[in-house]
């Protein structure tokens, strides 16, 4: 091949590569990061091979090129490629949305109705979380500030999960390297604690590993965790990372993979979960129905309201939930979380689509398993309820947090704690 030729297609593998190792798009039609990859991919080897293509291209007095010159045909093969592409990008989206499959979107949760007596048990008040992420991330950043020999070197990451550990409910978030050039001197011993905090107690503790986490999102290159499982599960579609620790204390990340259940880009939902050993970056995947039961989080819960909003919004079909709105129901704006029978459950309410300020009853969603219950019970609205409980103590300027709803005597009953500007 003349040399002339083959520097353009080493150039064009070159910038494919690299843009694949920073962008780390799935190898998977289903993915929308995967058509736009290969709409950008495309352009930059179009840039790439021009200069080659238009040295080729001669010219008649008349301005235009002769008809045995063939080089051209790369100029419309090229833009023919870009204009498939969005076309397809475009038809999927469209025959995968709410407004054609709205019957095949009510169906991704199934709905059970639950006994709230029954499947709630009455209160352990020495069981209550009483902080909520903000407050623990106070907490953890107080605790940091004490460890002179750490906080120069480390910060407190972002990824707060809340999980059952010890049969407590618990906040754990790995540290993470403070900046590049810290990354750079620790990277050998790697990250050498994690925090949790105990919801209930309000304890913070920072734990020691024996041997230092290796594998998260505050790595570079090899070991930065989406880069790690993204060229071990190359077409995997993965919806975020969540630090948890095992019944030994063990960090692990969950990486929940989902697929597109309706259509090409429609219906998401998890079909399976990634575990990655933090420290020593042992990795495996499971089926949905095979996460161990130590797990707390796979469904995180953005996407179960998403996935209840549409069972109580289409399942009339989609001109219903415009117009008529026979039966419609949403959650409202806020979640918590509870724990019971060893696993989390994301609570919220649900009310009418009219938005009043009243709730018509609450749902209970496992973020493990899935398994959702609706619970038709009547009650204020959970930010008026807030708004009551701050009118209480309005003088002091505290501020409610999502409340949670209890079996008090057999009643169900909000718990709201309240916080100060500290």
């Amino acid at each position: 091949m003349n040399k002339k030729k083959i520097i353009p297609v080493i150039l064009t593998l070159v910038a494919w590569f690299i843009m694949f190792y920073v962008y780390l798009p799935p190898i998977n039609i289903k993915s929308n990061e995967f058509w736009q990859f290969m709409v950008i991919a495309v352009v930059v080897a179009l840039i790439l091979n021009m200069w080659s293509v238009l040295k080729g291209i001669t010219f008649k007095k008349n301005d235009e090129y002769s008809e045995n010159n063939h080089k051209p045909k790369k100029f419309k093969i090229a833009f023919g490629l870009v204009g498939l592409i969005v076309i397809v990008y475009i038809a999927g989206n469209i025959l995968s949305s709410p407004i054609i499959r709205a019957s095949s979107y009510s169906e991704l949760l199934n709905v059970s109705d639950g006994n709230f007596e029954e499947d709630i048990d009455e209160i352990n008040y020495s069981k209550i979380p009483i902080l909520d992420k903000d407050s623990a991330a106070i907490l953890a950043e107080r605790k940091m500030g004490s460890m002179v020999d750490m906080v120069s070197q480390y910060e407190v990451s972002d990824y707060y999960s809340q999980i059952n550990y010890n049969q407590k409910p618990v906040r754990v978030t790995p540290l993470e390297y403070a900046s590049e050039i810290k990354w750079l001197t620790n990277r050998k011993t790697g990250i050498p604690a994690y925090i949790r905090i105990d919801m209930t107690t309000q304890d913070v503790e920072l734990v020691k590993l024996d041997e230092g986490i290796k594998y998260s999102p505050s790595e570079h290159f090899g070991r930065d965790l989406m880069r790690y499982i993204r060229f071990r599960y190359p077409t995997a579609m993965f919806r975020g990372m969540n630090f948890e620790i095992n019944d030994n204390g063990t960090p692990y990340w969950i990486c929940p993979v989902i697929d597109h259940t309706i259509g090409l880009f429609g219906g998401t939902d998890v079909k399976g979960a990634v575990l990655v050993n933090a420290v020593n970056g042992e990795h495996q995947y499971y089926d949905i129905k095979d996460v161990p039961q130590w797990i707390d989080k796979v469904y995180d819960a953005e996407l179960l309201i998403e996935q209840y909003d549409y069972y109580g919004k289409l399942r009339n079909g989609f001109i219903n939930s415009v117009f008529g709105q026979r039966d419609c129901l949403r959650t409202t704006e806020g979640y918590n979380y509870m724990a019971l029978d060893d696993d989390v459950w994301v609570y919220t309410g649900v009310t009418s689509v009219s938005g009043d300020l009243s709730n018509v009853g609450f749902v209970l969603m496992n973020q493990r398993t899935k398994e959702t219950k609706y619970y038709q019970i009547s009650g204020a609205e959970e930010f008026s309820a807030m708004s009551s409980a701050e009118g209480q103590v309005q003088h002091l300027g505290y501020k409610a947090t999502f409340p949670l709803l209890l079996n008090v005597a057999g009643e169900p009953t909000y718990f709201l704690a309240l916080k100060d500007g500290a």
